[in-house]
């Protein structure tokens, strides 16, 4: 598969993962997440799978400024419903990252290394959009919001995407769509993966 070539600059987030270092599934543990990876879990390039990346990135960040992330040892509250807009994909891409799962996940070896049940949906919507992260091990929490309107779509992609919708769009419509498509979703890893504008982190003070 070939992908765009800034995928390869995009940030890449370092962890530890203590279930994979005990099954010898990488050495310690550790591994390297790249944004990437959430391409293939999720099929696809988009604001939404790069806001997730960043999301889980400046949590992780936040939650561990002086050591490795840890991957399994992290709760994620969604301030939304599973089945409203896109909350779903963002979902999927903080149980890779962060290893907290739904009710289906991994049930643990014993009385550790369980991944189920940490994965929160809200039954109501939040006005406020942030997801908190919590460590288990010493209850520090982050809340973090990722606005994608701060990288706004190329004007001329309404006309665009109007045609995709109705079926009827060109070759050289589509071919523009994904270039200018992509181009945002650059924007936003390459450009403005730490600008506090596009994803702001509260910590566990006013979390």
């Amino acid at each position: 598969m070939a992908f765009p070539d800034f995928f390869d600059q995009a940030p890449t987030v370092r962890l530890r993962d203590p279930l994979a270092a005990l099954l010898g599934s990488a050495d310690d543990g550790i591994m390297d997440y790249r944004y990437a990876d959430a391409v293939r879990l999720t099929g696809h390039s988009c604001p939404t799978v790069a806001g997730a990346f960043l999301t889980a990135r400046a949590a992780l960040k936040a939650l561990y400024p002086a050591s490795l992330p840890e991957r399994g040892n992290i709760a994620v509250h969604m301030p939304h419903p599973e089945h409203e807009g896109t909350v779903g994909v963002t979902a999927q891409v903080l149980t890779l990252m962060t290893g907290a799962a739904g009710d289906g996940g991994f049930k643990g070896i014993g009385e550790r290394f369980a991944r189920h049940g940490r994965l929160h949906f809200a039954d109501t919507p939040d006005r406020h959009g942030a997801i908190r992260f919590t460590r288990l091990d010493t209850g520090q929490s982050v809340r973090v919001t990722f606005n994608h309107r701060y990288i706004p779509a190329d004007p001329t992609q309404r006309e665009r995407l109007q045609a995709i919708v109705q079926g009827s769009e060109t070759p050289a419509q589509q071919s523009e769509f994904a270039r200018l498509w992509q181009a945002r979703v650059r924007r936003m890893l390459i450009d403005h993966a730490d600008d506090p504008a596009l994803i702001q982190v509260e910590t566990s003070e006013n979390a």
